[in-house]
Formats: structure tokens, C-alpha cells, sequence
């Protein structure tokens, strides 16, 4: 499998085993040649304890790879690395390293960045957070710990693109400061100057997260690439621990904005002519859903119910735990709203704990909506992990990417409304997924030659869609990943929708009326399809 070739740049870092300083930098690069790369300079560490790592980029397919061990060099040798990559490795002063590629492919296992998603190039992510639409462009920042892959230092890193498939990183707009890191929020274009920053000006709330948590304000005059922290920040303040991830969206049926926050276990709605004083007008969910976790990153927005005259509003509400199949999740409640109160619709569905859910894979999270979305869509995307293992997954140098974009709608069986989510139409025809006719109950199976799976299961019996992980590849990281997730499905399936990349795959029976989100590391790509009937 080679990494390597004439669209890769690559760098190099040497570390003293002993002081953990720094060696040579930047003078021992690597220069890629037509045979690989040759070292400059190495025969001044010779017997030297180092520590190495390498980190190059595709220019072509957006990802960045780092490796980092152990070893030494003995007459300008690299030594003491594991026995398959060291006979790859020959270097000394000036001496080439031939097949890297094989030896990175064969010691370290299948690629895992993805190619048609958002994702961290280097350190941690989570939440989505500030989507919008703007001049051609989809916005899209996101939760980021810029000092390694694990949760830290919450920034906002921002990623754009024009279709939803290419995704160009841009530099990070907001960034910790005296009130505490950067958590959760929203992003609207202020089209008629209601806060005063200028008309069309892109305006941002998120949580300031220290000992106690509070939200403010920044607004751009550039499009979103920069931004200015309001000088009165913060704007809103609460006599509770958990008070973030504030989503607002203009309300043309009352001529106001609204702002939606977790608050615990529930949700507190807001109303504001200038986005910068706002004033709560209800609260909801403490009867109602899921309250085994926190609730967090609400959304609500209004959408048609598709073969009626009718319209619904739906609330998203993240909870992490208490997902359906473990770990945090998706729930949503369906219903009115007058631009002051939501109140739930046939309210039996959502008490005694019931809950209903967008998506009952394991790896379906923090989803919201883009503001400005062109044609009055609500295109949504969704961090694509489990807290429950987000921490743990085997990634290099980097963690977590986001789901596909998709487009919440809602159908109706037997009287009662349910969520969908369909893959947004940017994919279609673009060659990323698999759709299989089904007549009944069937396996779908998805394989390498090395004997890794992933099993699809519809069984028309139980009406149900499961996903099985178990034998997908590398799953001993954490109990919690090798674990079945299973789907109530509402009318019969004629089709089951599938996006396979490197380390994921995402599965839509009936286009999006049923949806199951799952991670997977397999050490080679699953790029056989097998269907069995049941």
C-alpha cells in the first residue's frame, strides 16, 4: 500500500531521548526523490538516543499522517524499530529510504482519515459548531483541542466547501481567553443589521466555559474567516452548572430571533430584536424523553410532513449518555412552537423515559443544523463518535471526523410523524455510496479478503436494521465498541443506502427513514459487498 509519491510533502522531527529537546530542527528535512526520501544531514546523530516522528500530507485527498518511535543511529542506521519497517529504512547521509510505503502500510494498518467528510487534520475534535450558508459556501466550525487528540482547550476550528464532499481547512477563529474556553454554538448572517455590526454581518454565540458557564457573542465583517469578541461579553448568564451550546435562527413568524440552550436536563427558549439582550420565555423537556445524561446542542427548526398539508416543528436534543444503543446520542421531539413555547405532540411517546431517536448507530452526535442554508433547507451534520470510546479510538496524531451531510425530513405511518435524515443531494451521482434493492429479510455484508466484516441485518419479521462491528477489524480498544446497534424500522424497507469510507460506514434504509452511523478500523479496505437472503 504506498502512501508515497510525487503529491506528498512530508517533515521531519528528532527528539533527544534524554532532555526531550528538539534536534536539528528544521534542518533535517526529507526530500522526496523519485526513489523516496532522502535525509539530509543525519550523520551528525549518529549514536544518538532519539525519539522520531514523521508527518506528511496528500495535497490530493486532504489527509495527514504522523508516526512517532523510538531508536537510535548506529553508523548512520536507524536502529532498534520494529523488524518489518527497519529493513525499509536505510538512511545515513544523504541515503535514500526506499518503499516507505509498504513498510508504513504493512507496520501501521489501513488509513483512516476519511475522504468525503469533515475532520480534525491534526489533534482532537467533537461538536460541530456555527454552520451556515454564505455566498456559495458551507461554514462549517468545529470543536478542537489544538494540543493533542484528546479533549482539550476547546477552539473553534473552521473548515469550508462548496459542494459538502471537498472540504478546505481554514485557520481557527476563536480561540480560550479570560472567560473560559470555547464550547458550543451558532452562527447566523445578519442580513438586516439587527445587532449593529453591519448589514450581512456573520454573528456567533457560544458557551464560555470556566468554573462556571456563560455565553457571548463575536461578530465578523469578512464572511466568517475572522472575528471580534463583543466587548460586553458575556451576554447571558444562569444560576446553573450546565448552560451552554446556544442555537438562535430568525423566527419570520413573530419577527424575532429565537435562541434555544441546554440547561441541564432541559431547554430554555429566548427571544431578542438585536442578538445581544435576550429574554427567556419558557422552558421544556424536564417530563419529557431521555434524562439519563446531560442534554446538550439543541436545534428546532420547522419542516413539511411529506404526503400532508401539514407542518411540524421538531427539537433535537444531544444527551450524552443514554443513547439507545449506549454512550451519547440523538434524541428529537416533534411539535408546535408560537415563537415562545414548544409543546410536544401526542405526549405519550415521550414520557416514562420514552425517546425518539435521529440516528441508532453508536456514532451519531452533537447534531445541528446550518443557518442561511440555500433554498430553506436544514442540512445537517453530526459529530460522528461515542464518548463513550472518543478518547481511545486507534487513530494517529488525530481524532473524530463528522457524518455526512444530511437532510432532515418527516413522513408519517399510521398516523403517527416520524424524523428521517437522507443523504444531501450534493452526493447524489457522485460515486460515494452503495444502494441495495431488498425484498424481505437479508444480510448485507461487507468484507475484505483478510476476513473483516461488517454485518447489515433487516429482518421484516421483528421490523428491525441492525449494524455488527464485532469482526470489522480492530475493536479491543474499548469494551463499548463491539456492541450491536439495532434500529426499530416503521414500514417495510425496499432499499438500504450505504456510505463506505476509511473508517466508517453510514447506513440509510429507505434513503434516511431508518439510520445507523458506525465507525470502524479495518486493517484493509471492506471493499467486498455480499448479499445473503434470510
Amino acid at each position: 500500500m504506498a502512501f508515497l509519491s510525487s503529491r506528498l510533502t512530508a517533515g521531519f522531527d528528532f527528539f533527544d531521548k534524554q532532555t526531550k529537546d528538539m534536534l536539528y530542527e528544521p534542518a533535517y528535512a526529507a526530500v522526496l526523490g523519485e526513489g523516496g526520501y532522502s535525509f539530509q544531514n543525519v550523520a551528525a546523530m549518529s549514536n544518538r538516543g532519539f525519539e522520531f516522528t514523521i508527518g506528511w500530507r496528500d495535497s490530493v485527498k486532504d489527509f495527514h499522517y504522523d508516526i512517532s518511535f523510538n531508536g537510535s543511529f548506529n553508523k548512520n542506521r536507524i536502529t532498534q524499530l520494529p523488524e518489518e519497517v527497519y529493513y525499509t529504512w536505510g538512511c545515513g547521509n544523504g541515503d535514500n529510504i526506499s518503499n516507505v510505503g509498504y513498510a508504513l502500510g504493512s507496520w501501521f494498518g489501513y488509513q483512516t482519515h476519511g475522504v468525503f467528510r469533515t475532520q480534525a487534520e491534526v489533534d482532537g475534535m467533537n461538536d460541530p459548531n456555527g454552520m451556515f450558508y454564505l455566498d456559495g459556501e458551507w461554514h462549517l466550525y468545529y470543536q478542537w483541542g489544538p494540543y493533542g487528540s484528546m479533549w482539550n482547550n476547546m477552539t473553534w476550528a473552521h473548515s469550508v466547501s462548496r459542494d459538502l464532499i471537498h472540504w478546505e481547512h481554514r485557520p481557527e477563529v476563536l480561540k480560550p481567553d479570560a472567560l473560559g474556553s470555547i464550547f458550543s454554538g451558532s452562527c447566523v448572517v445578519d442580513h438586516n443589521n439587527t445587532a449593529g455590526f453591519g448589514a450581512g454581518a456573520v454573528i456567533a454565540l457560544y458557551t464560555s466555559a470556566a468554573e462556571v458557564q456563560t455565553q457571548s457573542l463575536a461578530y465578523s465583517t469578512d464572511g466568517g474567516n475572522t472575528f471580534i469578541k463583543y466587548e460586553g461579553n458575556p451576554i447571558l448568564t444562569a444560576d446553573i452548572a450546565d448552560f451552554r451550546d446556544p442555537n438562535m435562527f430568525w423566527n419570520d413568524e413573530i419577527g424575532k430571533w429565537n435562541l434555544i440552550l441546554a440547561c441541564g436536563q432541559e431547554m430554555r427558549i429566548y427571544t431578542s430584536d438585536n442578538l445581544i439582550e435576550w429574554t427567556e420565555e419558557s422552558r421544556f423537556g424536564k417530563s419529557y424523553g431521555n434524562h439519563e445524561g446531560v442534554w446538550e446542542c439543541p436545534d428546532l427548526f420547522k419542516l413539511p410532513v411529506e404526503g400532508t398539508d401539514q407542518q411540524k416543528w421538531v427539537l433535537i436534543c444531544n444527551i450524552n449518555p443514554g443513547g439507545p444503543n449506549g454512550g451519547s446520542a440523538t434524541q428529537y421531539f416533534i411539535g408546535d412552537f408560537d415563537g415562545k413555547k414548544f409543546t410536544v405532540d401526542n405526549v405519550d411517546r415521550y414520557i416514562d423515559g420514552k425517546a425518539l431517536w435521529q440516528d441508532y448507530g453508536k456514532d451519531h452526535y452533537a447534531a445541528v443544523s446550518f443557518s442561511n442554508a440555500p433554498d430553506g433547507r436544514h442540512t445537517m451534520i453530526a459529530w460522528m463518535s461515542n464518548w463513550e470510546y472518543a478518547n481511545v479510538v486507534p487513530t494517529m496524531q488525530y481524532r473524530s471526523a463528522n457524518t455526512i451531510a444530511r437532510e432532515p425530513f418527516l413522513y408519517q405511518v399510521d398516523g403517527e410523524i416520524f424524523l428521517g435524515s437522507r443523504p444531501s443531494p450534493e452526493y447524489d451521482g457522485a460515486g460515494l455510496d452503495q444502494t441495495v434493492k431488498v425484498k424481505g429479510s437479508c444480510q448485507i455484508l461487507l468484507a475484505n479478503q483478510a476476513g473483516e466484516q461488517f454485518a447489515i441485518n433487516y429482518d421484516q419479521q421483528t421490523m428491525t436494521l441492525s449494524c455488527d462491528r464485532s469482526r470489522s477489524g480492530q475493536i479491543d480498544f474499548s469494551p463499548h465498541f463491539n456492541e450491536v446497534a439495532t434500529a426499530p424500522v416503521h414500514r417495510k424497507l425496499s432499499s438500504i443506502r450505504i456510505f463506505i469510507d476509511n473508517s466508517s460506514i453510514e447506513v440509510f434504509g429507505n434513503n434516511g427513514e431508518v439510520c445507523l452511523t458506525s465507525l470502524v478500523f479495518p486493517f484493509s479496505p471492506l471493499s467486498e459487498l455480499i448479499v445473503n437472503k434470510r
